[in-house]
């Protein structure tokens, strides 16, 4: 059984709720100046054509809720410091891990980030295809790379320690890509929000281990992002998982990182507990995170 595969199971999978769609006024403008669909209805009835889709596919809680329509990187803290980066160098590379249909890496182009210094990953290319198809565009018009593949995959993720040192060969053509670990050491900014959580304590440690081994040595290089959190450390009951998850709390986020994941002092980790309600106007708690080097 692959993980997260009960998450493609119809049989576990909650039925879709058309009520829990909604956009705020700032994410229609969006959507409507990516889609060029001006009409409100029409724009739900093309979102919810377009979710069902990829909840055939796989069963991701944030499809089922629309969360893939909420931007969520431009509201995290550590964003603005990215695009500071960007004008220090120009020839960043952004990734987005667990990226969905891509829309947080597409308001990072539209908000300047070069779209050849851009590249994008999730378990299936079926998702990257429905990105193009939800803001009617296509890999010619938004020629952002896209590597589909499990993280832990070795062939897709390598497991190794973080680079000290700024690689010397050329860098690789994104687009030509079918792994991340020719971009081991060389990306400056990564983006994972709602990934984390998906997976249990030793798994979590695991894929950071993972991350950090794209994160360029350079100082300011950032992995921020958000996920589900608690004020103490604990495992989460979630009925479409295969194990029990667990969420961080803000002093052992910190503790994985800077001190375990990365030698003690060579990262600044902030985090913070946010609580956000959900469609179904229950609450949750959000780690909101970054890992800055040093």
């Amino acid at each position: 059984m692959s993980r997260l595969s009960k998450y493609a199971d119809p049989l576990t999978k909650p039925p879709l709720d058309e009520s829990l769609y909604g956009l705020s006024p700032e994410e229609f403008d969006f959507f409507k100046a990516q889609t060029g669909i001006e009409d409100e209805d029409v724009m739900k009835r093309h979102i919810i054509a377009i979710q069902k889709k990829a909840y055939e596919i796989y069963g991701y809680p944030c499809i089922r809720t629309f969360s893939f329509t909420k931007l969520k990187i431009y509201r995290l803290p550590a964003y603005q410091s990215a695009l500071k980066l960007l004008s220090e160098h120009p020839d960043a590379i952004l990734l987005d891990i667990g990226c969905c249909f891509g829309n947080d890496v597409r308001k990072a182009v539209a908000d300047g980030w070069p779209v050849r210094n851009v590249i994008a990953s999730d378990l299936v290319q079926g998702f990257w295809d429905l990105g193009h198809e939800l803001f009617k565009s296509t890999p010619e018009t938004v020629p952002a790379a896209f590597i589909a593949g499990d993280a832990f995959d070795p062939n897709i993720l390598a497991p190794g320690p973080p680079v000290d040192s700024v690689p010397q060969t050329p860098r690789p053509d994104l687009r030509s890509l079918t792994s991340l670990n020719p971009l081991q050491g060389r990306i400056s900014v990564i983006h994972a929000s709602s990934f984390f959580h998906l997976f249990g304590k030793e798994r979590q440690e695991d894929l950071a281990r993972r991350l950090a081994t794209l994160l360029s040595p350079l100082p300011g290089s950032v992995i921020f992002g958000s996920h589900g959190g608690s004020t103490k450390p604990e495992y989460a009951e979630d009925g479409l998982a295969e194990h029990r998850l667990f969420r961080h709390s803000p002093e052992s986020w910190t503790e994985l990182w800077d001190g375990n994941v990365f030698e003690k002092g060579k990262v600044k980790v902030e985090t913070r507990l946010k609580q956000v309600e959900r469609p179904d106007s229950s609450l949750a708690t959000l780690l909101v995170w970054s890992v800055t080097r040093q």
